[in-house]
């Protein structure tokens, strides 16, 4: 290879080092406005996510939560901002991914990849609502079944969360969920790729639901309600992408066969 061949070679990889870093400026550069605006309603986006406590507690009960650090609440709000600058930015972050990837493609491979970028939030924000509705006011009623009213030999015990430990708990169960809910556009893309087929993964059926099993105890609190609520999800979502692993086969098949016979 002459000097002139490696050097034909390094231009384009410099004008790609240049596409991606300004691809992932305008990137951080949405992040950072997306996070601004959700630090000014940090509070108001805080008494959203209490909403599912307080419908486990009751309209007889007032919520109350409490901070035993002077600089936690204010700690929590980045979180809070940061947690809701992700979900804000994101399609900003996709389309810069999107835009970086779809030269590299041909015309059929990005009109094959567009809809997994779709599905990718959509199925997000599934598990999130499923969180928000359904699991944790089922958690936070468990948590609440605890609590001890106070009376001769017995201690008054009362559940009095630390917002930190409030938002750590909601946002770990909305991102465990969104990221569960990934797994039937994971699994596709793989069998597009060729890497797993739709009868092996009905072969590792019986794995998959102790894996499933063993994900939701790590990644949720340790009460069964947050467990099964992650797990069963999972399993239902294994069969979904059994059955697009499947359709993506049969496309596939259908293509062959249209060249065998040409």
């Amino acid at each position: 290879m002459t000097q002139e061949d490696i050097d034909a070679s390094k231009a384009p990889l410099i004008e790609h080092l240049i596409e991606l870093r300004q691809r992932l400026l305008k990137s951080v550069i949405a992040i950072l406005i997306a996070f601004v605006v959700c630090f000014f309603f940090a509070t108001d986006i805080f008494n959203i996510l209490i909403r599912p406590f307080e419908a486990a507690a009751g309209t007889e009960r007032s919520i109350e939560l409490i901070y035993t650090a002077p600089q936690e609440y204010f700690f929590t709000q980045l979180k809070l901002a940061l947690f809701g600058a992700l979900f804000l930015a994101f399609p900003i972050v996709a389309s810069q991914i999107y835009m970086f990837v779809a030269p590299g493609l041909y015309k059929h491979e990005r009109g094959a990849f567009l809809p997994f970028l779709v599905a990718t939030p959509i199925l997000f924000l599934i598990g999130a609502a499923l969180v928000y509705f359904m699991v944790m006011p089922l958690a936070m009623g468990f948590f609440l079944s605890m609590e001890q009213i106070g009376g001769e030999g017995k201690a008054s015990i009362q559940l009095l969360p630390r917002v930190s430990e409030y938002l750590g708990l909601i946002m770990v169960l909305i991102f465990a969920f969104g990221l569960v809910f990934q797994l039937p556009v994971l699994l596709t893309l793989l069998g597009r790729a060729g890497l797993v087929s739709s009868a092996a993964l009905k072969q590792k059926r019986k794995y998959a639901i102790v894996i499933a099993f063993i994900m939701a105890a790590v990644l949720t609190p340790p009460d069964p309600i947050s467990q099964i609520g992650l797990a069963i999800p999972t399993l239902l979502l294994y069969e979904v992408s059994i059955i697009s692993v499947r359709l993506v086969e049969k496309k596939r098949e259908e293509r062959e066969a249209e060249k065998a016979g040409a």
